[in-house]
């Protein structure tokens, strides 16, 4: 860039800034892109554009929450704001007060309805996108409450039957409330269903109350009013909220008057002096708040017996989806690959990651309800992955069909700008799903997969440069969280297996175009090489760093991606297997990868994607890792994309990440059922105390390369277990290998259907 017309401009900024006592910004920038390797692309604008709206509600944060403590605020709030919490934070000199230990929430919804309401770890409801929120509380007539955001502990599951359920109970003493919140249909319409029941042995009201917060913060509320018949309460003269029985008390404050929560402190202390017929004087069926945070409040009595039954719904869309009628959980469900095992926490996981699927995949994927709905090609193609291994077929295909309008001219599939990954992600999914499905794509993918491998070649380096990087993919920001922008290897192996898929996709189509891509993948793959082995020889060992010019640390994580998914090494590789050593001693925290960079936490899908290595290897450690990921996870099923590892709870990204879902699905599919080439693998990760108990194990059915698998495992004895498949071949591997953890593996030819395998310690 010529700088020189730009000296006026730069000359006025400076002298603008240090005349206020700032910085020079341009020397600031200058400073901080040093730290990385020279990009065309910085940041991609959508993250800074994200980033933006999420420190700004930060700012809100800082400037609401900490002047009114005395408000009742969410449960990340609370324990966050807490001096004796573990996920106290000092605020100090942070601008902007944002939830970085309580990342938690599950979603719930209706299968391809676009709407996914939240509940949070204590049962606050919020119905719609960064919406307010409905919260419930308990109050007696003597001045005790029950408030769920301020307990240390409740109970949450999540129940998957006709319909996804979150039953949350809180109590203290003589106190309970227990809510289930749903999404059902009703003529056509996704309606958001919140069940409550409290109880108390003295006189008390259950309190349904209007929150303007949410899981991130602050959500503003304008104003509200209740109808003439006490039944509905209008918000911002937009959404209706029902109530199944008419409120008996009201109340409505706004900023200046403080939380609602005082008017029901007063109305607690008032109410024994006066008699069950009287008015209540701070009565109010609407308001208004000028800044935005308005709080209302209605009261319902328990009756004789304790106990007060409220049900809440709200449209979650005001008109029929006429395609929502075609679908229900019940069909969703069965057409997914089916597990029953003992162990009720994986059995729980997997159903949920299941429902997770259903949930963020109504057209697009998406990897989150929240801080992560939207797109991403990266996420897509795990996401993608899991939906075909699971067998949700067309789920996958509807998805798919939204990849090439995003595909530019120039044949750069792109979600963010700078993210050279992209392509390769997406010719290599596009070519799972052939060998998954048994279909071939249609005629119109045939020049989207040719420009989108020509971008990967034309982007490459020159190789006449004598450095590292020669020929690999330029600085990008790659995975997000491996560092700075840099030459990633992450990029290049997407970008060897993208160009390999596209060959395997033309050639009995355009075998010229198809030669083209496998020539240009094995230069690619050879540049690669010779890059690893410059960074052997620095590094003195073989594992691979994220890039050319980093010492290994977390970012190497990165460079796994070689041996898994895309499996574009031996199982055995002496590199993939370094890496892994290196990172298992040096980056995990309680048997789970912690993320260092960015994330700052422990990150469920990544543990896994190194348990996978491990699995491929036959290295049993992968079984610690996979229980260290179950053990993560919410009780609702759920992890957030990066955990504290003091806590538990979220740090960073989604409180609900689609990402971890699908890693699960693929985790379980692989310890059932996994391709290795010209081989089928069955039983290879399955724990073995699973056996030690008379129930049956089942998987499937199971898209695989060689066609659709089921699995079933009886143990005939302590030390016999009798494995039997249903398979529909549509290509015979060249051998099944049986090879259950703890018993003697066994080859069988492909037309066999069952074998009896022993015990290692034991001779037949």
């Amino acid at each position: 860039m010529n700088w020189t017309r730009w000296l006026p401009l730069r000359f006025i900024l400076r002298r603008a800034a240090h005349s206020q006592g700032f910085l020079d910004p341009i020397e600031l920038l200058a400073r901080l892109r040093s730290f990385a390797q020279p990009s065309e692309v910085g940041e991609p604008v959508e993250l800074l554009r994200a980033g933006a709206i999420f420190h700004a509600r930060g700012l809100i944060n800082s400037k609401v929450i900490q002047h009114n403590l005395d408000w009742v605020w969410p449960y990340w709030i609370v324990r966050q704001y807490d001096p004796s919490d573990d996920s106290f934070l000092p605020r100090a000199f942070s601008l902007s007060h944002i939830n970085l230990t309580n990342r938690n929430w599950t979603a719930l919804g209706y299968p391809d309805c676009e709407e996914l309401p939240l509940v949070d770890p204590r049962g606050m409801l919020t119905p719609f996108f960064d919406s307010w929120s409905l919260d419930c509380w308990l109050l007696t007539q003597d001045g005790e409450t029950l408030i769920p955001s301020k307990t240390k502990s409740s109970e949450q599951i999540q129940t998957m039957g006709d319909t996804l359920s979150i039953r949350t109970k809180t109590h203290h003493q003589d106190l309970a409330i227990v809510t289930e919140a749903r999404v059902e249909l009703e003529h056509g319409i996704p309606v958001c269903r919140l069940s409550i029941t409290a109880g108390s042995k003295k006189p008390a009201w259950l309190a349904l109350t209007l929150r303007p917060l949410n899981p991130e913060g602050i959500s503003f509320i304008d104003k509200v009013s209740l109808s003439r018949d006490r039944r509905q309460w209008t918000v911002d003269d937009e959404h209706i909220i029902e109530f199944s029985n008419p409120t008996a008390h009201h109340f409505v404050s706004d900023y200046d008057q403080g939380d609602v929560f005082s008017k029901l402190q007063r109305f607690q202390r008032e109410s024994p002096n006066r008699g069950e017929n009287q008015s209540n004087p701070g009565e109010q069926t609407e308001g208004s708040c000028n800044v935005g945070l308005l709080t209302a409040a209605s009261l319902f009595p328990l009756d004789i017996d304790g106990a007060a039954h409220l049900n809440v719904s709200i449209l979650l869309q005001k008109t029929v989806n006429k395609a929502l009628q075609e679908n229900s959980w019940a069909t969703e469900r069965g057409e997914a690959c089916q597990l029953h095992c003992p162990d009720q926490r994986y059995q729980l996981l997997y159903d949920a990651a299941i429902s997770s699927l259903v949930l963020h995949s109504p057209h697009d994927v998406f990897p989150g309800p929240y801080t992560y709905k939207r797109f991403w090609f990266r996420d897509a193609a795990f996401i993608i992955h899991a939906l075909l291994c699971a067998g949700m077929t067309h789920r996958a295909e509807r998805a798919l069909q939204k990849f090439p309008p995003r595909q530019t001219a120039l044949g750069y599939f792109r979600s963010q700008e700078g993210e050279w990954d992209a392509n390769g992600e997406v010719l290599w999914i596009l070519r799972r799903y052939e060998l998954l499905t048994g279909k071939q794509l249609a005629e119109y993918w045939l020049q989207s997969i040719q420009r989108g491998a020509r971008w990967i070649t034309r982007k490459r380096l020159p190789q006449v440069i004598d450095s590292p990087h020669a020929g690999l993919l330029p600085p990008g920001f790659s995975a997000e969280h491996l560092g700075l922008n840099d030459y990633y290897y992450w990029d290049d192996f997407w970008g060897v297996a993208g160009l390999r898929a596209a060959a395997e996709l033309l050639a009995d189509r355009d075998a010229q175009a198809a030669s083209v891509c496998l020539q240009e993948a094995e230069n690619f793959a050879a540049v690669i090489e010779r890059s690893l082995q410059s960074c052997e020889h620095r590094l003195g060992r073989p594992a691979m760093p994220a890039s050319p010019y980093r010492r290994l640390d977390a970012g190497a994580i990165g460079s796994i991606a070689v041996g898994y998914p895309l499996q574009n090494c031996a199982a055995d590789d002496r590199r993939l297997l370094d890496s892994v050593e290196y990172l298992l001693d040096n980056c995990f925290v309680k048997n789970a990868f912690f993320q260092d960079m960015i994330h700052s936490g422990l990150n469920a899908y990544l543990t896994l994607e190194v348990a996978q290595v491990l699995l491929r290897a036959g290295d049993p450690r992968y079984l610690t890792l996979i229980d260290a990921v179950a053990a993560l996870a919410t009780p609702t099923g759920q992890w957030p994309e990066a955990i504290h590892p003091r806590t538990g709870g979220g740090c960073m990204g989604d409180g609900h990440h689609v990402w971890a879902s699908a890693e699960w699905v693929l985790m379980i599919r692989n310890c059932f059922v996994r391709e290795e080439g010209a081989r089928l693998i069955l039983c290879a990760g399955i724990p073995e105390r699973w056996l030690d108990q008379d129930e049956q194990i089942f998987f499937g059915p199971a898209p695989t390369e060689f066609g659709t698998v089921t699995l079933t495992l009886s143990s005939r004895s302590i030390n016999e277990v009798l494995v039997a498949w249903d398979v529909q071949w549509r290509v015979c591997p060249e051998m099944l290998e049986i090879r259950l953890p703890g018993f003697k593996p066994q080859s069988v030819p492909a037309d066999d259907s069952s074998v009896m395998l022993l015990r290692e310690s034991i001779t037949p």
